[in-house]
């Protein structure tokens, strides 16, 4: 093997940061869908005549169909791959935002969001797999932290381009819920030029094809993993009863809590920063939340900085445990506007670092024919706890007080931290081909003659 080079050690090329770049478009597009429904949904409140049960919908309702997409899009990709979902999906999701310009009825508005979710969720599978199964393991943790920075930086524009066009007019809340596509058009081009992730394609046994795109991609110099028996390929099929098993439940289990007590606060104050900031005293709650959603940003960045420094589990457990402490001292400790504004901006900044690890921890977590599965099974948990999260908190807020609310997801913070600390298996190291119930001594490889 003199002179030559394992697919997961190659270094850092332009193809790498191609493809994760075109990864973003969907993040992106998912944090301003997000991230935008808040305001737009406060703007909309007359024009569709809402109640407060129909903001709660509305808010949950991106969020419920990411539940739906990415449960069924685990399995399909495992069983067809990543890349034709990965190039066209979001061609879908941008004729969809553009509808939503045009709704008349608060009905309509519900159908488009929850099918955004949808189409979303699917592609929250298939580019966390894809970039994960194409990223060198050197830099996998800062590469896939990319992704998460386009979220924050989507759900973060969301916030500025509605508190720049608010005032426009009476459509604003339109333009504003129909400008999420365009990210998803510019990025559609960059997706073409993705093929097949090799990995995918020697765990099915298909290793002239894999050798084909690497040698393609990075030279004659590179190897791969020795291709899956057409034996083994038909006991491998990825099913949602082997991620219980006794080998994968484990993962599986901390898959999903750690996703889900992660994101059940995020969503909830962040959806409803402005409604949040209101009940604790603070008057201009927009610019409140504009601090928010800057250090949101600011600690998504921080995260990518950090990510491959310090052991997942120490980033992991660490972060659980600051986010509810800071969440704490913004329920209880009675600051002024000015103080209030503070602890929120550092909650939100150790959460926007923490979801570095939604990217990054999953994919680790399992092998290639589970991958999408077991990454489709955590975030579809997130999203259902995200979206019940979501569309309780306007109505816990008003009917027991704001305090009673933060405090339910200070414990949420609480119990995804000691679960984790408990449970979670540090991953940084992972050799992608060789998480499998096989010893990795047994694995052997196939290079590119």
């Amino acid at each position: 093997m003199s002179g030559q080079v394992a697919f997961e050690d190659l270094p850092l090329s332009r193809f790498h940061i191609r493809t994760v770049f075109s990864g973003t478009g969907g993040q992106f597009s998912d944090g301003f869908v997000l991230g935008i429904i808040g305001i737009a949904v406060s703007m909309a409140a007359g024009p569709l005549q809402l109640t407060a049960l129909w903001m709660g919908l509305l808010g949950a309702a991106s969020l419920a169909g990411l539940f739906l997409g990415s449960l069924f899009a685990g399995p399909i990709a495992d069983k067809f791959g990543r890349r034709t979902i990965f190039a066209w999906d979001m061609l879908l999701f941008a004729v969809i935002s553009a509808s939503q310009f045009f709704v008349t009825s608060s009905e309509q508005l519900l159908a488009l969001r929850l099918l955004l979710g949808l189409v979303l969720g699917f592609d929250y599978v298939v580019s966390k797999s894809l970039v994960t199964e194409f990223a060198p393991r050197r830099y996998r943790g800062r590469l896939l932290s990319v992704l998460a920075a386009a979220w924050a930086a989507g759900y973060v524009a969301a916030y500025l381009v509605g508190f720049a066009i608010r005032d426009i007019g009476p459509d604003a809340w339109r333009v504003m819920l129909a400008l999420s596509g365009v990210p998803a058009l510019l990025i559609l081009p960059l997706r073409m030029g993705v093929p097949e992730s090799p990995i995918w394609l020697m765990a099915r046994g298909r290793s002239q094809e894999a050798l084909a795109i690497v040698r393609s991609k990075f030279g004659p110099h590179v190897y791969l993993p020795a291709p899956v028996a057409q034996a083994d390929v038909q006991k491998r099929r990825g099913s949602w009863s082997e991620l219980f098993s006794p080998r994968w439940r484990k993962n599986t289990l901390v898959g999903c809590v750690f996703y889900t007590c992660q994101v059940i606060p995020f969503f909830a104050l962040g959806t409803f920063a402005p409604k949040v900031l209101e009940a604790l005293n603070v008057q201009d709650k927009f610019v409140g939340g504009l601090v928010y959603n800057v250090l949101l940003f600011l600690g998504a960045l921080l995260g990518l900085m950090v990510i491959d420094r310090v052991s997942r589990r120490v980033f992991l457990v660490g972060t659980f445990y600051l986010s509810a402490a800071g969440l704490a001292v913004l329920a209880y400790a009675g600051f002024g506007p000015l103080g209030t504004i503070l602890a929120f901006g550092f909650f939100a900044c150790v959460m926007a670092a923490a979801v570095n690890l939604e990217f990054v921890y999953p994919p680790e977590l399992f092998p290639t024919h589970l991958r999408a599965s077991g990454i489709g099974l955590a975030v579809a948990a997130s999203r259902f706890g995200s979206a019940v999260a979501t569309f309780l908190l306007p109505i816990a807020v008003q009917q027991v007080g704001v305090h009673a609310a933060l405090g339910v997801c200070v414990g949420v913070l609480i119990i995804g931290g000691v679960v984790c600390h408990v449970f979670a298996p540090e991953t940084s190291q992972e050799d992608l081909s060789g998480i499998t119930p096989e010893s990795p001594a047994t694995q052997s490889t196939v290079a590119i003659e």
